[in-house]
This record gives C-alpha cells, sequence and structure tokens, in this order.
C-alpha cells in the first residue's frame, strides 16, 4: 500500500547541523521521467510492490546537504501519522509527535473470521510482487468456478500488523472489495483466507503490468489522444467509486494495472488498503495516500472526495506532459510545493497542447478542492466530451441539490439567475444528470426521482457507506418538483464557475438577471442573517449594498453567491 514516507538521519539534538539523507527517484534535470527498469515490468500481480517513491524508480541516488537549522515542514505531522497507522518501532524522522507515556501496550486480536484453509481451493506459485505489509503470489484455482484459473493472492503477514489500525485497515480493505462490484475497470475480487501468520486476499490475475511501466516505456510522456483513452478509464471507475460512498486515496499510476500486455488492454483499479467508505457530506482528517499524489487538504486534515480528484489531476499532468506538477527531492519539499506552488504550463510540451487539455488539468489541481470538477464532470468536459458516451450518476448534484432546497428563497433567487448565464458547456453535463434521474411526462422530477437514482446504481458499498442517508436530508423535495430550469439552478457549483475565466462575464450576466427578476431591498442585518453572520460583518458588507436604492450591488452579487463562512468572518472583521 503506497504511503509517504521517506528516509533522513538524525542528527543529536544538540547539534547546529542537521545531515539530511535524501533518495530522490530517477529524474532529469527539468523533472522529467527516465525509463527505468522496473522489478514488476512483467509482473502479473494485482498489488504493485516496492517502495521507492512513485514515480519514477531505479537505483536511488544518496544526496548529502548540510543546513544549519532543518526549516519548519508540512512532513511533520504526516510523518508521525504514518508511523503510528503503520506501527513503526522507530519515530518518525524529521520532527517528531511525542506519543503518550505510560500505555500499557494493546493486546492485538489478528483474527479476522475468514476461511483457514487457501491451500485446499488454490495452488500457491511464485511471488510476483512485495509491498510494505507482504507480498503477491502467483496462484491457480483447484476447484469451483476457478478451477484451473489463474489469480492473483496477496499475502498479508500478521506479525507486520503491530496496530489496531493496521489490523483495521485490512479488515476494510477486504470489506471494499467484497461491497464494490460490477465496474469492468475494478479489480475482481474472488475470496479471503487467513492462517496463523497471513492473511490473503484472492483477486482476479492482470498480467499486463502497471500503469507507470508503460508511461516510462513511452519515455514519460503520450499523446493527447492516447492519455485521453487513460484518462476515461481512471475516471469512470472513480465515479463509481464515489457514488457508492468509497474513497480510494491512494490513486497513482502503479496503482492501475493491465489486463494483457497488448496495447489497446484495459487497466484495473487496485489496491484499496488505504480506502475507506465515506458519507456524502463527510469530512476524513488522517494522513494517508503518496507523497506526489497527495492533495492540499489532505495535508490540512480536512479532505473528501475531491482529493482523488486531485490525484487524477497529477496523473494526468505526467501522462500529458512526462513530468510532476509538483516535484522536489524530499517529501517536505513536494509537501510544500503542493500547498503553495503555482501549475506551471510555460515549459515544453505544453505550449503546443491543446487549450481544452490545459483546461482540463487546471480544473483538477485547483488548490480549493470546492473548485475541482467531479469525476463525472471531468468525463463530461470538452477535451473529453463523448455524446454517444453514457455519463454516469454523478454523487455531487445530491449534494448541491440539498444545499439548494435548504437554502433561504433570496439565495435561491440568486443562483437561479445565475443559471440562466450557464453557457452551453456547461449544460450537457446536466442534461445527462437530469436525464438520469427519469424525469416524468412534463419533465418533473421530485424526491421519488433522487432516490430512485440511487438505488438503481446501489451495491453494498453505498448501503455500507450510508449514501442513502443523503435522501433523508432532502426530505422538503417531498412537496415539490423541479423542472430543468430550476435543476439547472440546484445543480450548480458557484465556487466551480469562479474557477472558469469566464467567470466574470458570466457573473455580469447573471447579474443582470438578478436585477430584473430577484433583486429586491435588504438591510445589512438581513444580508448578515441570510450569511449566518453576526454584527462584527456589518461594516464590511454594508459595501454590498447600493446607496441608491437598498439593492446588492454586483460586488455584493458575487459576494453573496460564494459565501462567507462565520469563522472567516469573525477572523477577518473583528
Amino acid at each position: 500500500m503506497g504511503q509517504c514516507y521517506g528516509k533522513t538521519n538524525p542528527s543529536p539534538e544538540n547539534h547546529t547541523t542537521t545531515t539530511t539523507t535524501i533518495v530522490p527517484t530517477s529524474t532529469t534535470a527539468a523533472g522529467n521521467f527516465t525509463p527505468a527498469r522496473s522489478s514488476s515490468a512483467a509482473s502479473p500481480y494485482p498489488y504493485g510492490g516496492g517502495v521507492t517513491p512513485s514515480p519514477a524508480r531505479g537505483t536511488p541516488r544518496r544526496f548529502f546537504l548540510r543546513r544549519p537549522f532543518p526549516p519548519p515542514s508540512p512532513a511533520k505531522h504526516i510523518r508521525a501519522s504514518l508511523a503510528k497507522r503503520l506501527g513503526h518501532a522507530k519515530q518518525p524522522k524529521e520532527g517528531t509527535i511525542p506519543e503518550e507515556e505510560g500505555v500499557v501496550e494493546e493486546v492485538l486480536d489478528k483474527s479476522f473470521g475468514y476461511s483457514k484453509n487457501i491451500g485446499a481451493k488454490y495452488e500457491l506459485g511464485k511471488e510476483v510482487g512485495r509491498g510494505h505489509f507482504g507480498h503477491t503470489c502467483y496462484a491457480k484455482g483447484k476447484k469451483g468456478d476457478l478451477k484451473d484459473q489463474p489469480v492473483a493472492v496477496k499475502i498479508i503477514s500478521k506479525a507486520k500488523m503491530t496496530t489496531a489500525t493496521a489490523i483495521e485497515d485490512i479488515r476494510r480493505e477486504v470489506k471494499i472489495l467484497k461491497a464494490l462490484s460490477g465496474h469492468k475497470h475494478l479489480i475482481k475480487f474472488h475470496d479471503a483466507f487467513e492462517d496463523a501468520n497471513n492473511v490473503y486476499i484472492v483477486m482476479e490475475l492482470c498480467e499486463g503490468g502497471e500503469l507507470l511501466d508503460r508511461i516510462l516505456s513511452r519515455g514519460g510522456k503520450y499523446t493527447e489522444e492516447d492519455a485521453k483513452v487513460i484518462v476515461l478509464q481512471i475516471l469512470s471507475v472513480v465515479a463509481f467509486c464515489h457514488l457508492q460512498g468509497v474513497v480510494h486515496r491512494d490513486l497513482k499510476p502503479e496503482n492501475f494495472l493491465f489486463t494483457s500486455r497488448s496495447e489497446d488492454a484495459e487497466m484495473k483499479l487496485i489496491d484499496f488498503g488505504l480506502s475507506d467508505f465515506i458519507r456524502p457530506d463527510e469530512r476524513m482528517n488522517d494522513i494517508v495516500g503518496s507523497a506526489y499524489y497527495v492533495a492540499p487538504e489532505v495535508l490540512h486534515r480536512s479532505y473528501s472526495l475531491e482529493a482523488d480528484i486531485w490525484s487524477i489531476g497529477v496523473i494526468s499532468f505526467i501522462l500529458l506532459c512526462g513530468s510532476r506538477p509538483f516535484w522536489a527531492r524530499t517529501e517536505s519539499g513536494i509537501f510544500r510545493a503542493v500547498l503553495r506552488a503555482d501549475l506551471n504550463f510555460d515549459d515544453l510540451p505544453w505550449p503546443s497542447a491543446s487549450a481544452e487539455a490545459k483546461d482540463f488539468v487546471k480544473r483538477l489541481l485547483h488548490k480549493d478542492y470546492r473548485k475541482r470538477m467531479s469525476a463525472v464532470q471531468a468525463l463530461n468536459h470538452p477535451w473529453l466530451r463523448d455524446d454517444s458516451r453514457p455519463i454516469p450518476l454523478d454523487i455531487l448534484v445530491y449534494k448541491l441539490v440539498k444545499a439548494y432546497i435548504h437554502a433561504t428563497p433570496f439565495k435561491r433567487a440568486a443562483v437561479k439567475a445565475l443559471s440562466k448565464a450557464l453557457t452551453e458547456d456547461e449544460l450537457p453535463y446536466l442534461r445527462a444528470q437530469f436525464s438520469l434521474l427519469e424525469p416524468n411526462r412534463e419533465g418533473h422530477i421530485s424526491l421519488d426521482n433522487f432516490k430512485m437514482a440511487l438505488v438503481r446504481h446501489a451495491t453494498d458499498a453505498m448501503r455500507e457507506s450510508r449514501v442513502l442517508d443523503i435522501i433523508q436530508t432532502m426530505e422538503p423535495l417531498a412537496y415539490r418538483k423541479l423542472d430543468f430550469e430550476e435543476f439547472c439552478a440546484a445543480a450548480i457549483s458557484t465556487y466551480q464557475l469562479e474557477a472558469l475565466d469566464r467567470w466574470e462575464d458570466i457573473a455580469s450576466t447573471a447579474f443582470e438577471h438578478f436585477e430584473r427578476e430577484g433583486n429586491r431591498l435588504i438591510s445589512v442585518e438581513e444580508l448578515a442573517r441570510e450569511l449566518n453572520l453576526g454584527p462584527p460583518a456589518y461594516s464590511v458588507i454594508k459595501d454590498w449594498i447600493r446607496n441608491t436604492d437598498g439593492k446588492l450591488s454586483l460586488l455584493g452579487y458575487t459576494k453573496f453567491l460564494h459565501g462567507v463562512t462565520p469563522r472567516s468572518s469573525n477572523t477577518r472583521y473583528r
């Protein structure tokens, strides 16, 4: 399971000089991939092994840098969190968070309740991959539906399960693999076994190697058309996982395997060891992932499905130009770049890339997670759009509609005006989502439409993650119906529109509609209540109201659409 980790040599506390050992991946001076011989290049296993930080591998070079004081590191809490999660005997390097003293060592229950005798059903063969917790073997079925069929068996050592969290990760991985089913780009789970020493996870065999190996074999870069084929498969399976309430949390080229060596072979998403079930409005705070692909909000310990979208953006960037969007020789440097650095589209080959490709990557790698596209929206982006290809149901629509029906009449009037300013680029996605809800003959949808659409797409994972609970929060829809025009107002995100280059034109056009149909006299006190703000904010939001007629100005309209949280308000305006 891919982790964020690195190597540093600790120095005595009293010394003023620190020697840091950095083990970078194989790159060119510009940070581009260089073809390297991968130990797994011909491995027919579903779980990639190896511990060299991705995306490139090979024999690492060692550099020794001296500096008087180590800089503040955003990796500090990540190292501590991973050490605790993985049960490292040693304290994490580059800054530690002390563990509580006097804690009695926990007695761990390593019984999983799986079948005991794997040898009765499968004949284990040679090892084909190795990772942190164990290794993967080739195997063949002895009886039943899989008799004489090749499979892959991930063997996880119980001796390395030294924390309750590590044990729970294995339980959850098996539970997710069992619960998720029905998507062609998802690794197929067959069975789970255990004995006194190991847990065995039996899955389909993929003999085409990792996406990473194919990237390296191409010299690190795909053409736009070839990249589209890869990105479409990634988005398709991730959209499926997100609808079921599963966040992967470790999307990277190593975790996509090709089913065969054929150039047109399909890919499968693997390694759900860091994945988890997540409700639509839930935020997670534990630190997991792989350094080059980790999203900014993960580093801030508050994230949801959008973290996977960031990782897909990194993969897309790599496919299109052959280098990483955020690169450094240490984990600390990578994390700083993820948090602070801007994307670089000036270097080759970006100047020759299509405008649609660059826009696609930008909208996946926005540092504000609210401004990123969902996986389904990305499938419908102009760079990938194909009207003949069906678009899946998007859980984001449910979250946005829920917020709309709970909004005040004034706020609904504001977003209705915004929806009337949408251009043709935004409408295909909305039309597809409305169609999936199966409106009645009059072209209306209600709560039952939203419920039945979810039920039609449900797997056991959706029930485990309690995604269906969102229907209860949409109860006001039981007493009203939405036509397509109002659905567009309910299912758009102001934040996503703000990320567009043409946002100012959209906002200006929307304000014209708002002036005619929704703008009205409003006091500072009422506006504050609409925004859920207190008196400290009055001095600022009064500038959003025109002195001439007491209505919102264009500035006030755009600020009102964006919204201000009480926390940020108190910080800014007190």
